[in-house]
């Protein structure tokens, strides 16, 4: 179970914008398909939060774009947990480009987790934080 997990994916024609490069929406697309998948692989998949009511809602994205993906760039969107609190948590993101190592873009997610049928916030349950080891300084 990594506490840092890495999401691959090749830029494809739907990530592109006018100006053939990725475009801005997709990064927020391979940061929630980095961090869904990094929560599956700590044993809490989407199904797993809906047997029990209660997970994850974004209150904020923050990305700094740094360089360009252009179509065929394989990249990685580095991920982790960097705190867990009562109800909220921040998850980090590093996007860079396989073949050259450079960084495209640096982001993070706020997020609240909420029962889903009131919308209201809720205490992480301790076996769902136990599953997040927090990572601070990844470097």
């Amino acid at each position: 179970m990594p506490a840092i997990y890495d999401w691959k994916h090749v830029v494809s024609e739907s990530d592109l914008d006018d100006l053939g490069h990725a475009n801005n929406i997709s990064y927020l697309k391979w940061m929630q398909s980095a961090a869904l998948a990094h929560s599956a692989a700590q044993g809490w998949p989407v199904e797993a939060y809906r047997a029990i009511g209660q997970g994850w809602v974004v209150r904020s994205h923050h990305i700094e774009y740094l360089a360009s993906a252009r179509l065929g760039d394989e990249i990685v969107v580095r991920t982790f947990v960097e705190n867990l609190k009562k109800v909220t948590s921040l998850r980090r993101f590093v996007m860079f480009r396989v073949n050259d190592d450079v960084v495209l873009a640096k982001a993070a997610t706020d997020w609240a987790f909420v029962e889903y049928s009131t919308g209201m916030p809720k205490r992480i349950p301790s076996e769902v934080s136990g599953a997040f080891e927090v990572v601070s300084n990844p470097e």
